[in-house]
């Protein structure tokens, strides 16, 4: 692991909220309740185009929860993940993880239907490279779905250097959308949608570093600490959420992109 992996330690919030947790009755009571809540409070956080299961590959899977999602509903999965200890938390449900990055992960044994990457092209040295090279193991027509911060948003533009998705030093790259069709086309992709995430949380966490360099810290802490602790209040702001997202001013993007024919 280089020098980066310091910011990366195994209590690193992706690798814990990622985990899939043992059964239980509560976690099965939740289950059956959360594709109803999914269709009401709908953040596009993970939208996927619809697909009949195929072969998935995850960039950045951390502790497995979504290459278990995608299992469910048929799906041959596949993962890459940077930290060994969540790609061994991933690799022990039963799923093929590489450790590592994606410059040193061999050749699949086949190409993929659709690979996905949540809130990982910023955190990419090279997201160019990468992107072809997830494009040399792509079968014609297949889709790359992306989650990335939004820097074409309003956020970006009220807050700059508070805003809370610059994350430095682990955010390496930052997209509007214009770039980022740039570089999915250089690196042979079409970018074919983007819906922009109904959610605030960023929003909410740039005021917290607003509200810290003017002397309220703890406050500001509980602002911060929002997308990783929201709980409930996420709900109650989903309605302007929504509102922010109609006009792309929300500072998260899911982008669907395929194969350049």
């Amino acid at each position: 692991m280089d020098a980066i992996g310091f910011y990366y330690p195994d209590d690193y919030g992706p690798y814990l909220g990622t985990r899939v947790p043992q059964f239980t009755a509560t976690s099965g009571i939740k289950r059956l309740l959360k594709p109803l809540v999914n269709r009401i409070v709908n953040s596009n956080s993970q939208k996927v185009p619809p697909l009949a299961p195929g072969r998935m590959l995850e960039l950045g899977c951390a502790s497995g929860s979504y290459l278990h999602q995608m299992a469910e509903q048929g799906w041959q999965v596949q993962g890459i993940e940077y930290s060994e200890k969540a790609a061994q938390a991933a690799a022990q449900l039963g799923y093929q993880v590489h450790a590592g990055p994606l410059e040193t992960a061999p050749n699949p044994d086949e190409p993929f239907d659709l690979i996905v990457g949540w809130m990982v092209l910023e955190h990419l040295h090279d997201p160019l490279g990468c992107l072809k090279k997830l494009r040399e193991w792509a079968k014609p027509g297949a889709w790359l779905v992306l989650s990335i911060p939004n820097a074409g948003s309003l956020e970006f533009r009220l807050f700059k250097d508070k805003w809370y998705a610059l994350q430095l030093p682990t955010h390496f790259h930052h997209f509007t959308p214009a770039t980022l069709e740039k570089v999915l086309s250089v690196s042979g992709w079409k970018l074919e949608k983007i819906y922009h995430q109904r959610t605030l949380s960023n929003l909410i966490a740039s005021m917290g570093y607003v509200l810290r360099d003017k002397g309220y810290v703890k406050l500001g802490k509980k602002f911060i600490d929002f997308p990783e602790r929201g709980g409930w209040i996420m709900y109650v702001l989903y309605p302007l959420a929504w509102l922010f997202s109609v006009f792309g001013q929300t500072g998260r993007m899911t982008v669907w992109a395929r194969v350049k024919s």
